[in-house]
């Protein structure tokens, strides 16, 4: 069974920061690129290749870093200098790049306020 769990969110004060983690199960991890987006849309925000190639939305160029740990199966999103406007849900996306399945996780709520 595929499964995404998203974790790390939580309630942070403009300028600070926040690490998410999604943690995956029940498929070939590094077969997957992994993608994180947020509501509005699901906008996307960071990408992360299976040989780590990333690739940014230019809202979050230079304040969120992709990662991920193909031992633990986990994709991570450091996000530092956060905005009121970052405020959202953050999903998790594993897209298989053979086949271009996609599975999503149920989100995580990040709100960035004083």
């Amino acid at each position: 069974q595929v499964q995404l769990v998203e974790s790390g969110g939580g309630l942070v004060e403009p300028g600070g920061s926040l690490r998410l983690s999604c943690k995956a199960s029940g498929f070939t991890f590094s077969h997957y690129s992994m993608v994180w987006h947020r509501q509005k849309e699901r906008e996307f925000i960071a990408r992360i290749s299976s040989d780590s190639e990333t690739y940014y939305a230019d809202s979050v160029k230079g304040r969120f870093t992709i990662s991920r740990d193909n031992a633990k199966n986990t994709v991570y999103l450091q996000m530092n200098s956060l905005k009121p406007e970052d405020t959202a849900v953050y999903y998790c996306k594993a897209r298989n790049e053979y086949s271009g399945a996609e599975e999503w996780g149920q989100g995580t709520q990040v709100t960035v306020s004083s």
